[in-house]
């Protein structure tokens, strides 16, 4: 298993309830995976976990069978090969594209980076942007940028937080399957978080549906549809013999 999570918990400082509550999945290779709740029901939590931001009470978390977390293991955010887009991008707004972008590279040779810069400007179909501003960007260029960014370390999973909230309904219907074949494309695992079903059934191959800090269903999209009509069904039975009882 490409990445595998293990009983996460974990509790945030005075609160009353648990934030995530033996959290499991185990996710293959180049899988997009969404995480589907509503606000306040440990989806973010995860991410942030994964990324090494929050450490986990209990649990383990490895990529590719190297631990990132369990009893005896901490390891540290930039060793985790892990890639993230947040909800407002984090553009610097004082650098231009290429600049954003080189940012992750430091590693690199300047050969090395200015190729890495085109191989995922071409991904992300921004060829030609490299010496523009954020602020001279759409809110869907944008997002590409922070993709573009977060992908330009060749990173082992990729973590996106709610990656359509800033962008306004008509744009998000076009940026999601756009966001769908840069995913397939570059072959990454891929997290999202999102408290939009629409979202989730377009972009994911997996839904694991979180609620109150625990799994609430794992599947495919077309299972969660089906797991729908079997409530309305029942929903409705029951309604109907309620009717006849009071008859």
């Amino acid at each position: 298993m490409f990445v595998s999570i293990e009983n996460l918990c974990f509790s945030y400082p005075n609160a009353k309830t648990a934030a995530l509550d033996n959290f499991s999945l185990q996710i293959e290779k180049g899988e997009v995976i969404s995480i589907l709740g509503r606000s306040g029901s440990g989806k973010s939590t995860v991410l942030r976990l994964l990324a090494g931001l929050e450490m986990p009470a209990a649990g383990k978390v490895a990529i590719q069978e190297q631990v990132l977390f369990d009893d005896r293991t901490f390891l540290q955010p930039e060793k985790r090969g892990i890639g993230m887009v947040f909800q407002d991008y984090a553009l610097f707004p004082h650098m231009t594209v290429a600049e954003n972008i080189f940012f992750g590279l430091f590693r690199m040779k300047k050969a090395e980076k200015k190729k890495r810069l085109q191989e995922v400007l071409e991904l992300v179909e921004l060829e030609g942007y490299e010496k523009r501003y954020p602020h001279q960007l759409s809110g869907g260029q944008q997002q590409r940028v922070a993709i573009a960014r977060a992908l330009a370390p060749n990173p082992h999973l990729l973590l996106l937080d709610e990656p359509f909230s800033n962008l306004d309904a008509e744009l998000q219907e076009k940026i999601r399957k756009e966001l769908r074949d840069i995913l397939k494309k570059a072959d990454i695992t891929s997290i999202f978080v999102t408290h939009d079903e629409k979202d989730a059934h377009i972009l994911a191959d997996r839904i694991v549906k979180i609620k109150d800090g625990c799994t609430d269903f794992i599947g495919r999209p077309c299972d969660l549809l089906d797991v729908y009509r079997q409530e309305a069904k029942a929903a409705q039975a029951e309604s109907e013999t309620k009717e006849l009882v009071q008859i």
